[in-house]
């Protein structure tokens, strides 16, 4: 079984109001850092023997990226730290800008065989190989002799 944890908030249950809008400067303010939405966009396809998960994560790197499966939730998690510092002839700063910033996202996956999966990173994109456990043998009739 393989399912998402967080849950986004829906459009259509938030009653317009005042409020409405409260925590909609985060996703202005990420922006910068995660495209036009602070959640890595991930895919996930079922090979039959394994899941296959693929998440894009540009302007990151391998260093930036870590990983953990505990309990049957597989989590990946992000930090990006940027910064654009301008200094004049004296080395005093003129302009001082850094942004930093960090999300996770969490899958439950309960038929994971936690010591076989394998990760890599290129291009901006994790790949990640989770092979299923072996299938327990199903229950049969057995004849009495």
């Amino acid at each position: 079984m393989f399912g998402l944890v967080p849950m986004k908030k829906l459009e259509h249950d938030m009653m317009e109001s005042p409020f409405s809008k409260m925590f909609d400067w985060t996703d202005d303010f990420m922006a910068p850092m995660w495209g036009s939405s602070n959640v890595f966009k991930v895919d996930v396809r079922d090979n039959g023997d394994s899941y296959e998960l693929e998440a894009d994560m540009p302007g990151l790197t391998k260093d930036n990226i870590s990983m953990s499966y505990t309990d049957n939730y597989l989590t990946i998690s992000a930090k990006k730290e940027d910064a654009n510092d301008e200094k004049d002839d004296n080395g005093n700063y003129i302009r001082r800008e850094r942004s930093t910033g960090s999300m996770s996202r969490s899958f439950y996956i309960d038929d994971v065989d936690a010591s076989k999966i394998d990760a890599s990173f290129s291009n901006g994109v994790l790949h990640v190989n989770m092979p299923k456990l072996a299938e327990a043998p199903r229950a049969s009739e057995i004849e009495i002799k």
